[in-house]
C-alpha cells in the first residue's frame, strides 16, 4: 500500500532531536551571520533530475537591546551605552536535482557589518568598526525520504554537509583611545561582526511539509552547525578591559543552530501567507570538541510571519521574525570567573527586535515531453 501521508508529529520530533539536550543559543547576537532553515514552502525544493534552482536572500538586523539571562537592561539604551550592530548579508544559493529524491546545494554568503560602541574605544566616545566580504561557504547533500510522486501531500528531507572556513575570521579595524597615551590601534573586530569563524564545520539539516487541508500546509526545518575546532587564535583584547577576563582573550569557534515551523496558506494561485515560530542560537557547549575561548551564547524565540509570491519559475519571499523571548545564558568563561572570584557573573549580549529576510528564487526545469502510451508503438 502506498504511503500517502507524512507523519508530521514524527517529523517535528526528528527536528527536535537534531539539537543536543544541553543546547542553549542565540539569534540576533550571532557570532556571525549564518544561513539556516528553508522557508515556508519546502515542497518547492523538490527537484527532478537536472533541475536547478538559483536564489539570493537578503538579511538585515540591528541589535541593540542588552540582556543578561532573560532580563533586559533598559538603562543601556537610556544612558546611550548600548552596543549597536548593523548586519547586512546576502546568501547566493544554488540547488541541483541529482534525482527525484537526491539534491545538492551550495550557499555562498557575503556580509557587510558595522559595530558602534563606547567600551571598545576607551569608554569616553562612541566609534564604529566595520567588516565586509565573503563569509563561510556551505555545501550540502540531501535526500527526500518518501517518493515525491507517490506522496504529494507531504515529505521529509534530511541533509548533511560541510561548512568551509572561507570567511575572514581575523578582520581588523581602527580602535580609538586604546593604545599608549590614548592613541588608536588596529585590532581584530568583535566576534559578532567577523565574516567567518575560522573552523571547518559539519552541518545537519531537515525540511518537511504536510498538507493539513486544501490550501493549508504545515512546514518546518532544522539546522545544526557543529564546529569541532575549539578556538581560532584571534585575540579579543577583552583581557585589557579587566584582569578577570583573561580567559576570554581568544575567540571561540562555537556551534550554531536554528529551528523553524509553522503553517502556510495559499491565498490565490500566486500569493500565499505563513505564520510560524523560529528558535535560533549559539549553545554554551559544543556538540563535538572543546568549548573554551570567548563566545556569547544566547537564544531567541521569534514569531515569524511571511508572504510568498510566485509567477512562473520565479518565487519571491518576505519574512520578518520578531523576538518574543531573548536569553543570554551564563557562558563557560562566566562560570570559570564566578568560581575563581566567588562573585556571580553572567555576561550580557545585545539582541535585535526583528530580522528582515527577503528572497528571490528562480527555477530552471528540464523540459520533458510525455507521449500517450497508445502512440508509443508508432515511434
Amino acid at each position: 500500500m502506498k504511503n500517502q501521508h507524512l507523519p508530521w508529529a514524527g517529523a517535528l520530533l526528528l527536528c527536535a532531536l537534531l539539537l543536543p539536550a544541553f543546547a542553549r543559543s542565540q539569534g540576533c547576537v550571532a557570532i556571525r551571520h549564518f544561513s539556516t532553515c528553508n522557508g515556508a514552502h519546502p515542497e518547492t525544493n523538490q527537484l527532478g533530475p537536472g533541475d536547478l534552482v538559483l536564489g539570493v536572500n537578503y538579511r538585515y538586523f540591528k541589535s541593540f537591546r542588552h540582556f543578561r539571562g532573560t532580563e533586559e537592561e533598559p538603562d543601556r539604551v537610556a544612558n546611550q551605552t548600548e552596543v549597536i550592530n548593523h548586519a547586512h548579508a546576502w546568501d547566493f544559493t544554488a540547488t541541483y536535482g541529482i534525482s527525484d529524491r537526491w539534491y545538492a546545494s551550495l550557499v555562498v554568503p557575503t556580509v557587510i557589518n558595522t559595530r558602534s560602541s563606547l567600551y571598545e574605544h576607551g569608554r569616553n566616545e562612541r566609534n564604529t568598526t566595520f567588516s565586509r566580504g565573503l563569509a563561510d561557504v556551505r555545501l550540502t547533500a540531501g535526500y527526500w525520504l518518501l517518493e515525491p510522486a507517490e506522496n504529494p501531500r507531504g515529505n521529509l528531507a534530511l541533509g548533511l554537509g560541510v561548512k568551509l572556513p572561507t570567511g575572514n575570521f581575523q578582520a581588523t579595524d581602527i580602535f580609538y583611545n586604546v593604545g599608549p597615551d590614548g592613541t588608536p590601534q588596529v585590532r581584530p573586530v568583535d566576534q559578532s561582526i567577523q565574516p567567518g569563524d575560522g573552523g571547518f564545520g559539519l552541518t545537519a539539516e531537515l525540511q518537511f511539509y504536510r498538507e493539513l487541508a486544501p490550501a493549508w500546509f504545515l512546514y518546518g526545518g532544522g539546522f545544526y552547525l557543529s564546529n569541532p575546532r575549539e578556538t581560532n587564535g584571534v585575540r579579543t583584547f577583552r583581557e585589557t578591559l579587566s584582569p578577570i577576563l583573561a580567559n576570554e582573550a581568544i575567540m571561540s569557534v562555537p556551534d550554531q543552530f536554528s529551528l523553524r515551523a509553522g503553517v502556510s496558506h495559499s491565498l490565490s494561485d500566486a500569493l500565499s501567507a505563513s505564520l510560524g515560530l523560529r528558535y535560533d542560537g549559539v549553545p554554551v557547549r559544543d556538540l563535538i570538541g572543546g568549548s573554551a575561548g570567548f563566545r556569547r551564547p544566547g537564544n531567541v524565540l521569534a514569531v515569524d510571519p511571511g508572504l510568498s509570491y510566485a509567477t512562473g519559475p520565479l518565487l519571491l519571499n518576505l519574512s520578518v521574525p520578531f523576538a518574543v523571548r531573548r536569553e543570554r545564558p551564563q557562558s563557560l568563561t562566566d562560570l570559570e570567573t564566578q568560581q575563581a572570584t566567588g562573585n556571580p557573573r553572567n555576561g550580557d549580549a545585545a539582541f535585535a527586535d526583528y530580522v528582515l529576510n527577503l528572497g528571490v528564487v528562480y527555477r530552471f526545469t528540464r523540459q520533458r515531453v510525455a507521449l500517450d502510451p497508445e502512440l508509443q508503438d508508432a515511434f
